[in-house]
């Protein structure tokens, strides 16, 4: 491509200086080719030259060729013409078969227009990526034009999946107190899950959508942006308007300046159609035009089918969620919006959290960890229990006797339960009797007691037992074996 001042100045020689080929490219300083392109570009018939050509006799064929394969290639073209007997190169060849190749013409476009509260475009519009904790997120805004007005809605998103694309209708039609007739779209996979040639599979999400607020979706013809021009326009004013140098705390500041945006600046900008009104004025009067929305708003939400493992957390967008520890093991349902996760199972909401779009993220719910940790605090009690009522029977009666003098159940237990490690099952089961025959109803009782019997046997303190923490080793109980029974030790 030449700049468009050489391609000027090349028409202006030809057309009224009326200059030959080659002086224009003497004196432009371009090749005399460059200056014949430029002036079939333009409708002037290519100068013919007198001297005859090697590619002559083929012309012919060659136009023959490129009226039955428009599209047919130069490289093939010339293969064909030198079985045929010609014996230039290919690159002046091509540079020929430039000049004789069919045009396709200029398509027009019809101006496209439509009534008040007729019709809007939607698309989004990428713009890079944003930091968030320990991850990147792509930012994409969702934009609604109202195709009359020219009124823009915009609404930043960290992702263009269906829980925004509904959230981002939801809220466009909030922002303009109702909606159109239709909606056009691009062939969005969350709009049109298939398309052959006029035959169209709407997504059904996007159905159940356009049934509650009663708006007919349809998507523009392929390859033909102009259909939406509005929409695109309104994101390339976007970009060069609002975005440069924009600095924002989070998604919720972003939004509220891009709707400050829409009505203060793109606002103010003059109706193309109606010049004596701002856009602003223009959708005041279309406001009335627009179907009234309904009380209840659509359920904008992302919906997931999760897995919940042995860890009472669920797993969403890359991050994990907590719910009661009694759902685990359980498929659960998980319905998300930008700024709220909701967990249930069935028609119960089991778990209610605020989104995240960080990366490996724990979000919980004190009250469901603080269940988990009662719950399990009572089976190690319960299983603390079940032991000591297995190696040593009395400790049942000394528990009750603590209870009903308020001591802390769980501190005895676990006193208990180091003293059995410690002392063994028949030592303990003897002391507590002796406690209990005494009336001492506490573990301290049958700490001091032990530690009298050894002092009386001149035995030294035992060495406590560090068992693992595995709780099948913790459980066990081996009852001892008498050995009397044994033949005695021979003496060597």
């Amino acid at each position: 491509m030449i700049p468009k001042h050489l391609e000027e100045r090349i028409l202006r020689l030809h057309f009224v200086e009326k200059w030959p080929v080659g002086t224009i490219a003497r004196q432009v300083g371009v090749h005399h080719s460059t200056v014949r392109r430029v002036l079939h570009s333009q409708g002037a018939p290519m100068p013919v030259s007198s001297r005859s050509s090697m590619v002559d006799p083929f012309l012919p064929f060659i136009r023959e060729q490129l009226e039955r394969y428009p599209k047919l290639p130069a490289s093939r073209l010339h293969a064909m013409v030198a079985e045929r007997g010609y014996a230039g190169s290919e690159s002046h060849f091509r540079r020929i078969v430039a000049t004789l190749r069919p045009r396709k013409p200029a398509e027009a476009f019809q101006r496209l227009s439509t009534l008040p509260g007729e019709e809007a475009q939607v698309d989004w519009g990428a713009f890079g990526t944003h930091t968030v904790g320990r991850t990147s997120r792509r930012l994409s805004a969702f934009v609604m034009v109202l195709s009359w007005s020219r009124m823009p809605f915009v609404c930043f998103f960290y992702d263009q999946r269906m829980g925004a694309f509904l959230e981002g209708h939801v809220r466009a039609f909030e922002f303009f107190e109702g909606q159109p007739r239709r909606v056009l779209y691009d062939n969005l996979k969350s709009a049109v899950l298939e398309r052959r040639d006029d035959a169209i599979r709407f997504h059904p999400t996007l159905l159940e959508l356009a049934s509650h607020y009663r708006f007919e979706p349809r998507p523009v013809a392929v390859a033909r942006g102009n259909e939406k021009g509005r929409v695109e326009r309104t994101i390339r004013y976007l970009r060069t308007s609002f975005w440069p140098a924009r600095a924002w705390d989070d998604l919720d500041d972003l939004n509220r300046q891009a709707e400050r945006w829409c009505l203060e600046i793109a606002g103010a900008r003059m109706h193309h159609e109606e010049p004596e009104l701002k856009v602003f004025g223009a959708w005041e009067h279309e406001r009335g035009k627009l179907q009234p929305t309904p009380n209840d708003a659509f359920p904008a939400e992302e919906i997931v089918q999760a897995k919940v493992g042995k860890t009472p957390y669920v797993r969403f967008d890359r991050n994990d969620y907590s719910v009661p520890h009694d759902r685990v093991r359980r498929w659960l349902e998980v319905r998300a919006t930008s700024a709220q996760v909701r967990i249930l199972e069935g028609t119960e909401v089991v778990a209610v959290h605020a989104r995240t779009f960080d990366k490996g993220a724990q979000i919980e719910d004190p009250s469901h960890l603080e269940a988990l940790r009662q719950q399990k605090y009572q089976a190690r009690q319960a299983r603390g229990i079940d032991r000591l009522r297995h190696a040593a029977p009395s400790s049942a009666r000394l528990l009750e006797g603590a209870a009903k003098r308020g001591h802390n159940l769980g501190s005895a237990v676990a006193a208990l339960l180091r003293l059995l490690d410690s002392w063994g099952p028949e030592a303990l089961e003897r002391a507590i009797i002796e406690a209990l025959d005494a009336d001492r109803h506490h573990v301290a009782a049958v700490r001091q007691i032990l530690a009298q019997r050894a002092q009386a046997a001149s035995q030294p303190p035992p060495l406590a037992v560090r068992l693992p923490d595995d709780e099948r080793v913790r459980e066990l109980h081996v009852t001892p074996h008498e050995l009397d029974g044994y033949d005695p030790a021979v003496s060597p």
